[in-house]
């Protein structure tokens, strides 16, 4: 009998829903001119990630989890969101974020849950550690997608960094400074 392949996928670490003292991401954000060019990194990792022109191709993932097949991309890129402009709005309990007032993404401080969008399954963490808001969506071929969210410049600034890691290698690696509208 052949034993490979056989790695057992990450399990994602819960994080705290304790919000840091003094720490409110609430506001309407937008993106500095000196980041506007990483929304088009982000959008062309998008399209390799989806297979190019092609699209997404969900069979062809299922196959390749089987390993009856190859294909490329990765499948956490369904779960990142980008804009120019964030409204956040922090409760007791989660975030709200509002992406060019087109798309909101709810987080729930100290989640930990299996998330979706259409057939595509991933599993998904967020809560606070130190001064900043992590979120880890780790989908079903083990590519994570890390989402950091913090205040700088006493508040008056907002840093996003965006990572996609996928076989030990970072595909994405994107800071983003929004400063208050």
């Amino acid at each position: 009998m052949l034993v490979g392949g056989c790695a057992t996928r990450e399990e994602l670490i819960a994080k705290s829903a304790a919000v840091p003292h003094g720490i409110d991401l609430s506001g309407q954000w937008r993106l500095r001119a000196a980041s506007q060019e990483t929304v088009r990194r982000i959008e062309d990792a998008e399209m390799k990630a989806a297979g190019g022109e092609k699209g997404i191709n969900i069979r062809a993932q299922e196959t390749r989890r089987s390993g009856r097949g190859s294909s490329e991309g990765t499948l956490v890129h369904v779960f990142l969101e980008t804009g120019r402009a964030l409204k956040i709005t922090q409760t007791d309990y989660g975030l709200f974020i509002s992406f060019d007032r087109a798309v909101v993404e709810e987080y729930r401080f100290g989640e930990k849950r299996k998330i979706n969008v259409g057939e595509v399954e991933a599993d998904r963490v967020s809560g606070w550690r130190e001064n900043a808001y992590i979120i880890e969506t780790l989908d079903m071929d083990g590519a994570k997608l890390i989402e950091t969210y913090r205040l700088d410049d006493g508040g008056g600034t907002l840093i996003r960094s965006i990572v996609v890691i996928e076989n030990a290698v970072r595909q994405v690696d994107v800071t983003q400074a929004f400063d208050r509208a």
